[in-house]
């Protein structure tokens, strides 16, 4: 009887010990070799508006930067400083490219707040040459450096609306996005001496009949972040310190050819994306020319035609070599 059952037992543990073993070996996966794309998407084609939801604050006086028109020399207008706000649009700097001026002009309603750059300097298109200040009730709204390669272009439009206030209405945008260092205003030099002699990289002589105690104000402006700033109506209710949602729409696009975010490097300008070729789905890096963003997906303007294959997650940066220590 012993024997017998020993003999039971013996064969259960063969059987289950076989079991076992297939099962493992049915549960092992196989691999697919190293660098293997998995997930891919190709390009579609849809309308796209970039719009951007912005939490801000209705603010007395805010600052706001006006850029450089085009790469070159800056120069700046010697003025007497003013706290009237300019009744026009009034010339504050020029910007000489190859002999020809571009000008610099703060708007209506505001007075200048700073130089941003040294006279002479060279500048690059779009840099934060000048600081003025609106007077007045404005809205402004802080923004990330995500959210500013979003909004990098220009505003096409901005609605706003007061939390338990007005709106929504229309905000007009003032200024670059742009984060804008201290500005300082030097006491004008007698005017015998302040225009330099007419020529390739001087600044043109004061417009006869100007004003010239209209166009700046205040000691300088402080340093500010990355920030939107907008006017609303004339007849708006405003309370200072009043929370505020803004609606920005920075561009539009019909019919555009757009891929996932994820899929690409770069959300503005120039990007790069992973294109998978052959039957072994080998990456091949190229660039590409990126539209406007609606924060999913992102224009492709130029390098797809619609037909490729993309890899997700798109190219990335190598990583940093680790540092060597002792």
């Amino acid at each position: 009887m012993r024997r017998r059952v020993g003999v039971t037992a013996l064969a259960a543990t063969v059987v289950l010990s076989g079991c076992t073993s297939e099962s493992e070996a049915a549960q092992t996966p196989g691999l697919e070799a190293r660098g293997t794309v998995l997930t891919t998407v190709q390009p579609a084609r849809q309308d796209l508006t970039n719009q951007i939801s912005l939490a801000g604050k209705v603010t007395i006086n805010p600052v706001f930067g006006l850029a450089a028109p085009a790469a070159g020399e800056i120069r700046y207008v010697d003025r007497k400083p003013s706290t009237t706000p300019v009744d026009r649009r009034t010339w504050v700097a020029t910007v000489w490219v190859k002999g020809s001026p571009r000008r610099v002009e703060i708007p209506i309603g505001s007075v200048m707040a700073g130089r941003l750059m040294d006279d002479r300097a060279p500048v690059s298109k779009g840099m934060p040459v000048v600081s003025a200040k609106h007077i007045g009730y404005g809205i402004v709204a802080d923004i990330d450096s995500a959210q500013a390669y979003r909004i990098s272009g220009s505003v096409e439009s901005i609605k706003a609306q007061i939390k338990n206030g007005p709106g929504p209405f229309e905000c007009e945008p003032v200024g670059t996005i742009a984060a804008l260092p201290a500005g300082s205003l030097p006491a004008p030099k007698p005017s015998a001496t302040t225009n330099p002699a007419p020529g390739s990289s001087g600044a043109p002589a004061p417009e006869s009949g100007e004003d010239p105690g209209a166009a700046t104000g205040g000691e300088g402006s402080e340093p500010t972040g990355l920030q939107v700033v907008c006017v609303a109506p004339a007849k708006t209710r405003l309370i200072n310190g009043s929370d505020v949602t803004l609606d920005v729409i920075t561009g539009r696009a019909e019919n555009a050819l757009v891929l996932p975010v994820e899929a690409v490097a770069g959300l503005s300008g120039k990007g790069k994306v992973d294109l998978v070729i052959g039957a072994d789905k080998q990456r091949k890096t190229i660039d590409v020319e990126l539209g406007i963003s609606d924060g999913k997906v992102v224009e492709i303007k130029k390098g797809l035609v619609g037909s490729e294959t993309i890899a997700v997650p798109g190219p990335n940066l190598p990583t940093p070599a680790p540092e060597v220590t002792g």
